[in-house]
């Protein structure tokens, strides 16, 4: 059997990417100022944190326009979705063989 330990990604260790996926995972899409209300982190935290979801592919960006404004929004990708679950499962099994 696995250590659960070693199912867990690097990529989801900071508690920011870990508030962006959760609210990616219960949303369509979610725009960076609802993310940033949402976090509460500076605009430039966020967007480094974002960056590296989105290089790694576990997140799309759809840049678009509400009006004249500038609006963009985020979501999970099938990839993204898998991985965090995974991620999660693993942290689950952790905490369930630390009770034993």
């Amino acid at each position: 059997m696995k250590n659960p330990i070693d199912q867990l990604q690097k990529v989801f260790d900071s508690r920011i990417r870990l508030g962006i996926m959760s609210a990616l995972m219960v949303n369509d899409a979610v725009s960076f100022n609802e993310l940033k209300e949402l976090i509460q982190v500076t605009d430039g935290n966020l967007a480094s944190h974002l960056k590296a979801l989105e290089e790694n592919g576990l997140i799309k960006v759809n840049k678009g326009f509400v009006g004249r404004k500038t609006n963009t929004t985020y979501a999970v990708t099938k990839a993204g979705e898998r991985s965090f679950r995974q991620h999660l499962e693993a942290l689950e099994q952790m905490i369930r063989q630390m009770g034993k």
